[in-house]
């Protein structure tokens, strides 16, 4: 325990008094009630001086710590409102996830959305659909930019903050009832794959207006190829998935560069793992990511994605992935909990308290767990290693980024690109990524938020574009049986072979 002080890994005072002796300390739940406003402290005393030992009292607080974080508020995409954890692709992961935040205002159901009142022609009013819950600062910042676009150029916005569900289970009936929709947004892949066939080509749009002079030039390139290599979306809220670390561990345990190969990694996990503190967590939400970059750096992308749509077990790179987790797993360098871990129980009592090093997440993460990690803590980010004989290295990764579509049949298609402009560029685009912790979308906004500082690196070192999972997840049928299973390889109970055979029989 006192290790996690000494390192100042989290603001130990956003949640625990403490007596001089370090003897008894009391855990403070902050819940809110139902009208949004927090309610008084709830307090758990708990005396360490009648625990033994170092482990136990950290099991001991990660476990009421994991109470007091169902509780508490938390954020999704760098936000809240969403009851699946943040993804960049094209599904969310197949065991839904506990919710992130509780919203200010409750999300519309699902099967509303489309029954919504809108008109059924334009009236002059640009319809937007945004895929972020009213309460989170995603949608705030877009609102107050919307009112400024609107003062600006007389152009009305009817903007409806539809909440992740809302908009995956309620876009497309509402498209195919001709409900007047003038743009929305969501996941690059989903929008450009899922609705394709309702966009707008904004090829002639963008060169008119000169978009792409300040734009991302990768991203932009990563709509084109989503899109069949025509432009129908535009990036913003851009994002990337590596591992994440606390750098206090990683500093006092002697590590003085990311790793970049796998033994670097394997040296990297020993370390940590001296030093007293859980190399690895993770959990449902996330871990199939582990196997699907695995076995992309050793056969790329592409291939993993074959193997996973046709039952190729028998591929040596399935078995490769599977020894190399196995090893992880008989050294101790995963969390002790990890097979029980259920999202978001890997980053919010493991990572953000300090007892574990690193997580394998989305650069949403920061943000996510801010309030719980405290400001003094510190973020670093690595490429997930490249792999000994391996097709792919540090440059491939999952990135990517929200994006802004319009509805092929808009009436309004100039002003909707004309408010898709003013969002992503300029202090708009500032704005939003500010107060939501982002990615700037636009080239010229060269100021990244501080806890993402040491992303950019990352991030501009990518040339290779993995899809969501890095093809982990292409057979929705096999997803839930690879997550089991992988989940079981990484917490010991599974060796490899068992891991493999477990993918056979179950594709039979």
């Amino acid at each position: 325990m006192y290790k996690i002080y000494k390192n100042r890994a989290y603001s130990a005072k956003r949640w625990l008094d403490k007596t001089k002796t370090f003897g008894e300390m009391v855990i403070i739940m902050k819940t809110t009630n139902s009208a949004g406003l927090r309610d008084k402290n709830s307090r758990i005393p708990v005396n360490f001086e009648q625990i033994g030992g170092k482990s136990m009292k950290k099991k001991l607080l990660s476990s009421l710590l994991c109470v007091a974080m169902m509780a508490a508020t938390l954020t999704g995409c760098g936000g809240s409102g969403d009851s699946t954890p943040a993804s960049d692709g094209t599904a969310a992961p197949a065991e839904e996830a506990p919710a992130e935040e509780a919203p200010a205002e409750e999300e519309a159901p699902a099967e509303d959305a489309a029954a919504e009142e809108a008109p059924a022609a334009s009236d002059g009013t640009l319809v937007y659909w945004s895929m972020w819950d009213a309460a989170e600062p995603q949608a705030q910042a877009i609102k107050q930019s919307i009112e400024a676009f609107t003062a600006e150029t007389g152009i009305a916005v009817d903007v409806q903050f539809k909440g992740r569900t809302g908009i995956r289970e309620g876009l497309q009936p509402a498209l195919d009832a001709g409900t007047n929709i003038d743009l929305f947004d969501e996941d690059i892949d989903r929008v450009n794959s899922t609705w394709g066939s309702y966009l707008l080509d904004l090829e002639e749009l963008a060169k008119a207006n000169d978009y792409e002079s300040t734009a991302n030039a990768g991203l932009m390139a990563a709509c084109r190829e989503v899109g069949g290599g025509t432009l129908k979306s535009i990036p913003y809220q851009p994002n990337v998935f590596a591992y994440f670390y606390n750098v206090a561990i990683f500093e006092e345990a002697g590590v003085t560069a990311v790793p970049t190969t796998w033994d670097e990694f394997l040296d990297t996990c020993q370390k940590i793992k001296d030093a007293g503190y859980t190399p690895i967590t993770n959990d449902n939400a996330y871990i199939s990511s582990m196997f699907g970059y695995h076995m992309s750096r050793l056969i790329g992308e592409p291939a993993t994605e074959e193997v996973v749509k046709n039952g190729d077990w028998d591929n040596e790179a399935v078995l490769k992935t599977a020894q190399a987790y196995e090893e992880l797993a008989s050294k101790g360098y995963f969390s002790e909990t990890i097979e029980s871990n259920q999202w978001p129980a890997g980053q919010n009592t493991e990572l953000a308290m300090g007892t574990a090093a690193m997580y394998l997440n989305g650069s949403w993460l920061p943000n996510e767990v801010k309030d719980i990690a405290g400001e003094d803590f510190q973020w670093g980010c690595f490429s997930y290693p490249a792999v000994e004989g391996g097709v792919d290295g540090t440059e491939a990764s999952n990135y990517g980024a929200q994006v802004f579509a319009i509805n092929a049949k808009s009436t309004m298609p100039e002003e909707a690109f004309q408010l898709i402009t003013y969002l992503t560029k300029g202090e708009a685009d500032a704005l939003l990524s500010e107060m939501s912790v982002g990615i700037p979308a636009d080239s010229a906004n060269a100021e990244w938020p501080a806890l993402l500082s040491n992303v950019k690196p990352v991030m501009d070192s990518l040339s290779t574009r993995y899809p969501w999972g890095a093809g982990a997840e292409a057979n929705a049928d096999m997803t839930p049986i690879i997550i089991e299973n992988f989940t079981k390889l990484c917490g010991g109970s599974l060796d490899a072979q068992g891991f493999v055979d477990a993918l056979k029989a179950a594709g039979n």
